[in-house]
């Protein structure tokens, strides 16, 4: 294989890897999808490995394919930086792959994305939603947007901001239910559990007060965005940031509850995968979202 046609060979895989279609990622490149499946094929033999399983409905990687994905991706990554810092024109290119949890992408990320694409009109965006944690470098995550206190990590992290959790209902609820008058009312309402809150007992402060009540979840969810949806139907408390419940706020479709209770706050931070430089264009976003941050 010549080295311009293991190059594309190389992000040819990547790209499959990625997108779990040969169809889908040779449309990407311009290739037939014959051409592409030679590629990768003669790619395959020259390592004396199976990279992908395919079958009528999908592809994906083998253990092999995985490992040699984290470095091949890696090679990339490099080769794209270096290639970004010889034009020297400032123009961001190529793709960014950006994870986020439902909530935060349709809630802070999706608004911004017009401007910021705008500004970089040659740079293409893949939103991942995933309400579970990603293993960023087999997944080919550029940035990822995680809440909570982070796990003992080799990832490099940069903090967004922390966001104040709060209690809320919607007024058809309360119409029937009842508003409660202190924490330890909660216990005897229905609640929702959802996203960061889910797993934990609800703590309010007052001053030096502080009571920690640990609600039974008449409904549990793993999302944030259903967990709210499913208050705003009727079906119960649910606590969340006040990112994701402002507009409803705003609107009087819920209603926050104890507002002279203080709840905690989660953290926020864009984390980019261990052991690589993170792309320009990831920085580029990261910085965009902190600025675009500022005014929530």
């Amino acid at each position: 294989m010549w080295m311009s046609d293991q190059l594309i060979a190389l992000r040819l895989f990547a790209r499959v890897a990625h997108a779990g279609s040969f169809s889908r990622a040779a449309k990407e490149m311009k290739l037939s999808q014959p051409t592409a499946s030679r590629l990768i094929s003669v790619l395959e033999e020259q390592l004396g490995a199976t990279l992908l399983v395919r079958t009528t409905r999908s592809v994906t990687l083998t253990d092999a394919g995985r490992d040699y994905l984290g470095s091949v991706q890696t090679a990339l990554d490099t080769l794209d930086q270096a290639e970004h810092a010889v034009r020297g024109t400032g123009e961001l290119r190529g793709r960014i792959r950006i994870a986020s949890s439902s909530i935060f992408a349709s809630r802070v990320i999706v608004p911004i994305l017009p401007e910021f694409m705008a500004l970089h009109s040659s740079l293409k965006v893949e939103l991942i939603i995933e309400d579970q944690r990603q293993d960023l470098i087999a997944e080919g995550v550029d940035v990822a947007i995680r809440f909570g206190k982070l796990a003992d990590s080799a990832s490099i992290a940069r903090s967004l901001g922390r966001w104040r959790l709060m209690l809320a209902a919607a007024p058809s609820y309360l119409e029937k239910h009842g508003t409660p008058d202190t924490p330890d009312d909660v216990t005897s309402h229905r609640t929702i559990l959802a996203g960061p809150a889910a797993n934990s007992g609800w703590t309010f402060s007052r001053g030096e007060e502080q009571v920690t009540v640990r609600p039974a979840g008449d409904l549990s969810i793993s999302g944030s965005e259903v967990g709210i949806n499913a208050c705003l139907a009727g079906l119960g408390m649910v606590v969340a940031s006040y990112s994701s419940l402002r507009d409803h706020l705003a609107n009087g479709e819920l209603v926050r509850l104890l507002p002279e209770w203080e709840m905690a706050e989660i953290e926020s931070h864009a984390l980019f995968p261990s052991g690589q430089a993170a792309k320009p264009a990831a920085r580029a976003f990261v910085d965009y979202l902190h600025q675009s941050l500022k005014n929530f």
